[in-house]
């Protein structure tokens, strides 16, 4: 564009310094025509719009990744403190046979 300035974009930010607005003949009075076209912006709002919609599944995704990882600990922990329990009522039983052993041969 080789305009000297618009009304969008001024070649100088003091209104005093600016050009007086003229009217054309060829426009109605109140007419605005656009001068730029903001298919760019429309389509990176598109784009962010996409972005913005597909955070939720990403978010809830990484969540429920979060959460099986921490029940898959649990279980591990539960499965750890069962093997604990049985291993020392095994102990226990075999302490017993022991003894009821020990007596059968005191006798």
């Amino acid at each position: 564009m080789n305009r000297p300035g618009t009304i969008d974009r001024p070649l100088t930010n003091d209104p005093q310094k600016q050009a007086p607005m003229t009217t054309s003949a060829t426009e109605p009075m109140g007419s605005a025509t656009p001068d730029f076209t903001t298919t760019g912006a429309n389509a990176s709002r598109q784009n962010r719009t996409l972005e913005m919609q597909l955070m939720p599944e990403a978010l809830a995704r990484a969540h429920m990744h979060e959460r099986l990882r921490q029940a898959e600990a649990e279980r591990q922990a539960m499965r750890l403190i069962a093997a604990r329990r049985m291993q020392r009522r095994a102990e226990r039983v075999s302490m017993r046979a022991r003894r009821a052993l020990a007596m059968a041969v005191m006798q």
